[in-house]
Formats: structure tokens, C-alpha cells, sequence
């Protein structure tokens, strides 16, 4: 059994007091690793780490930085199946996923990020008169702390270290205690590529080091994506010092289906591209409302019964595999319990509704959930309105545009959203008038890095980009 451990200062270190916490095979329920259980006396020396480095990191050329960060794109490319399989291993994401998609991803997106370092030195000039010039200059925040989820650990890592670190902050990451094990085999990687304290990885219980790591006056910029209540969290813990943050949190999102669309698409895009995924519905953006306009209620729906009962759910590792397990019996439990709610409300069962072992026989100790679909015509219903985290949708009927647009905005969260239609007028009405941070039209889930990727209401604010990580300065020059 491999050991893994922190990486700090450019060592890599057990947490400071020795305590591990194990790592559970979804698929199995079985422990197969242990990683470190930090707390604050970890913290604090990232952050030390972090602030010695900051001076001479953001100093470093532009073109200098772009340098350090195209070895990370080249090590992404030569381990990329090996990380692969350890983050399938840990949270259940198929390795069709996180091999086929995820990885060669990362491999353009830190390429990505080391053409933009110059963007993060760059400034304005402003001719205030004859006799005086203003000018502007951006400046990294100095530590940011990067705190990401255990649905898309590498990516999401990748996503927000890469930008940080090309603007010139030194970072440190915080990754999900369910699924830690790939970011920090990444961490013994890169611990040959930066110099000491520019890139810190810590792990352990959100309440223990995250919740130093955020408290922290020596940090600098937070950056999350995570759920609501953790978005909420940190907000209260980091109150006294007044951090910039930049939070992409939890969803609930519409998915509408008008008759003129392709339903052949719609049927793919409202099922295995949108709810019924690779790591079972367990993705921020799910469209995990189904609203389909009644003319084509019915076919619809036996569209998505047929695509639901083609999936298949079995060891993640295996590239035939469809849909994996949940990532842990804490999330397991939650998304069951809210099979139980669907009933209590009366909402209509079209298909699935099953847990645990009858799913998948021959992985008895894993977490598994079944694709599973429900009905009703009242979006008010728990089922509606709070993030389940789990392949578990609820289709609602509506007869007007008007209408699908009311159900499509009651909601807390406002993360993302998706239509299908061929209509190009209704298509721009909804973009105008949905209240979401993205909106899909004959497409669902593509977040490519050229665009911006955020939400509104409980779903957070702001997105992850090299200028974001940056804050700018005025000057101005009397002559």
C-alpha cells in the first residue's frame, strides 16, 4: 500500500503531527491508501513556504513563469494514464473520463495558462492632461489558496493553480479530503519542477486545515469550488481579514427541451451529458431539472428510459464502464435519503430508484446508485430546488416559453443552464433572460478555457483567469 504525503516548501512531508486518514475505493468500499491528515500546524508552514517564495516568484519575467508551467504541461502528457487511474481509482470516475477527456485537457490548459503570463504584467495608459500621465499596473495577491473538489480533482486543480501561479501568486492547494490521492502524486511531480514554496499541496479535513489555511492573514486570494455551504463557511471564517474570493459553487440546473429541437441530441444531452455521467451525476453544472414541453412529454421521456437502461454500471477502471459509483459513503447516504424524499413528496418514479449492492452484484461494497428519473409538476418540491449531487433528475412539464423560463429561474442556484431548441430568437431571449452564469443551446457541460465559467445566486461569483488573480494599481505622474 502506497503512503502519500504533503508537499511543502518543496519536501514532501507527513502532516506535522503524523496522522493519516484512509482512502476508500468507491467501486469496492475498500481502504487502499492512506494520505495525510493535516491541521493548522500544516497550514501555517504552507503559508510560510509560500510567503518566502512570493518575492522572488513574482519578481521572475513573465516569460520565465511560461517556462515553468510548459513542464508541467509536459508532465502531464508523459503521466497522464497513471494519474488517470489513480483519480478513477479514488473517486469513481470512469477512466474513459478522466484518461480520454480530463488529461490531455490539462495538458493544453497549462500551455494555456504560460501564453497568458504577460497578460498579468500588462497595464493601461491614461493622458489625463498635458502636464500628467495615469498608469496602471497589476500585481499578484501573494499566497492564494485554491481550495477544489473530489469530483474533478486534476482538472479543477489544474484550472486554478495554473492561472495563479502564471499571474505571479505562489499557491497553495487544499484538495478534497474523499479524493486527495492524484493531486498529491501530482505534488511528488512537481515538487522536480518549481522551485521551493511556489506550489504547496496540503491535505486533510476541511474544518482542520482548510479552515487555517482560510483564516490565514498571510493569505492572500481564496479561490473554491465546492458546495454552497462551504462557499458560505469560509466567507464567515475569513470575515476578519477580508479576502478576495472567488467562489463556484453549488447548482441545480434547468435543462429544456422545446419541441422543434433534435430530440435524438436533446436525449443525450439531458441523460449522459448532463446527469447520467461518467462519475454518476456527480458535477456542479448537472441539468438535474428536466423541463420538456408537453407535446413531446412522452416521447421524450422513453427516450431517456431507453439511453438510462443502455448504461453501464461497473468497475470504473474498465473503459467498457458507463457510469461509476459514487464517491463516498457519506455522499451515498445523502443522495439515498433523497430517494426517500422523492416519495414522501409523491413525485413519480419513471425508472431507477435503486442503491447499494442489488445495482452492481459483483461490487457489493461499493456505493452505487442507479440512473434514476422522477416526475412531477411542482418545481417547488425539495427534489426541485436542492442540489442532490447524485444521477438522480426530475422532469417537469411546461406548455409556453414564458413558463419554462419562470420554472428555469426559480431556483436558488444559478450556475448554469441548457436549452435545445432550432429556434435562434427564442435561443437569444433565453440567454438574456436566464439567471445563470452559462448557457448551452443544442449543447450541455462544455466549459472550454477560452471562456469564463461562473455562477450567480447561491452558485457563487466570479471565475478562475489570470487577471482574476491579479488586482490592479493606479498611479498617477505630474510632469
Amino acid at each position: 500500500m502506497a503512503h502519500y504525503r504533503n508537499l511543502i516548501g518543496g519536501k514532501l512531508v507527513p502532516a506535522a503531527d503524523g496522522k493519516t486518514m484512509d482512502s476508500v475505493n468507491p467501486a469496492t468500499g475498500e481502504v487502499w491508501t492512506t494520505i495525510p491528515a493535516g491541521g493548522p500546524k500544516d497550514a501555517e508552514a504552507a503559508v510560510a513556504a509560500a510567503q518566502e517564495a512570493f518575492p522572488r516568484w513574482s519578481a521572475m519575467p513573465a516569460l520565465g513563469r511560461a517556462h515553468f508551467l510548459r513542464k508541467v504541461s509536459e508532465l502531464f502528457a508523459q503521466h497522464a494514464e497513471e494519474l488517470a487511474r489513480l483519480e478513477t481509482r479514488d473517486n469513481g470516475r470512469i477512466l474513459r473520463d478522466t484518461l480520454k477527456k480530463d488529461l490531455p485537457g490539462m495538458s493544453y490548459l497549462w500551455q494555456l495558462a504560460a501564453g497568458q503570463c504577460l497578460d498579468a504584467v500588462k497595464g493601461d495608459t491614461v493622458i489625463l492632461g498635458p502636464d500628467a500621465l495615469g498608469m496602471t499596473r497589476r500585481e499578484p495577491y501573494g499566497v492564494a489558496v485554491c481550495i477544489i473538489p473530489w469530483n474533478s480533482p486534476i482538472s479543477t486543480f489544474s484550472a486554478k493553480a495554473a492561472f495563479a501561479l502564471a499571474a505571479g501568486n505562489t499557491v497553495i492547494v487544499k484538495p478534497a479530503e474523499q479524493a486527495s490521492v492524484s493531486v498529491l502524486r501530482l505534488g511528488e511531480l512537481l515538487a522536480e519542477v518549481f522551485p521551493p514554496g511556489v506550489l504547496n499541496i496540503v491535505s486533510g479535513m476541511g474544518e482542520d486545515v482548510g479552515d487555517a489555511l482560510v483564516r490565514h492573514r498571510g493569505v492572500g486570494k481564496i479561490s473554491l469550488t465546492g458546495s454552497t455551504a462551504t462557499g458560505q463557511a469560509i466567507t464567515r471564517a475569513s470575515a476578519d481579514s477580508l479576502k478576495p474570493m472567488t467562489f463556484e459553487l453549488g447548482g441545480k440546473s434547468p435543462n429544456i427541451v422545446f419541441p422543434d429541437a433534435d430530440l435524438e441530441a436533446a436525449a443525450q444531452g439531458i441523460t449522459v451529458n448532463s446527469i447520467f455521467t461518467g462519475n454518476a451525476g456527480q458535477v456542479c453544472v448537472a441539468g438535474s431539472r428536466i423541463l420538456i414541453h408537453r407535446s413531446i412529454w412522452d416521447e421524450v421521456l422513453e427516450r431517456t428510459r431507453q439511453i438510462a437502461e443502455s448504461l453501464i454500471l461497473d468497475d470504473p477502471l474498465d473503459l467498457a464502464t458507463t457510469m461509476g459509483p459514487i464517491v463516498s459513503a457519506g455522499q451515498y447516504e445523502r443522495v439515498v435519503s433523497y430517494l426517500e424524499v422523492a416519495e414522501k413528496e409523491g413525485a413519480e418514479l419513471v425508472f431507477g430508484g435503486r442503491a447499494g449492492a442489488e445495482v452492481v452484484p459483483h461490487l457489493p461494497g461499493g456505493y452505487w446508485v442507479s440512473p434514476t428519473l422522477y416526475t412531477t409538476g411542482d418545481n417547488a418540491l425539495r427534489i426541485c430546488q436542492e442540489e442532490i449531487f447524485g444521477p438522480v433528475a426530475v422532469a417537469i412539464p411546461f406548455d409556453t416559453d414564458e413558463e419554462a423560463l419562470t420554472i428555469a429561474n426559480d431556483s436558488p442556484y444559478g450556475l448554469a443552464a441548457g436549452l435545445w431548441t432550432r429556434d435562434l430568437g427564442r435561443a437569444h431571449r433565453f440567454i438574456r433572460d436566464l439567471r445563470s452564469g452559462t448557457v448551452w443551446v443544442n449543447t450541455f457541460r462544455q466549459m472550454p478555457p477560452g471562456l469564463p465559467f461562473g455562477g450567480v445566486k447561491d452558485s457563487g461569483y466570479g471565475h478562475d483567469s489570470v487577471l482574476a488573480y491579479t488586482r490592479e494599481k493606479a498611479a498617477i505622474i505630474q510632469i
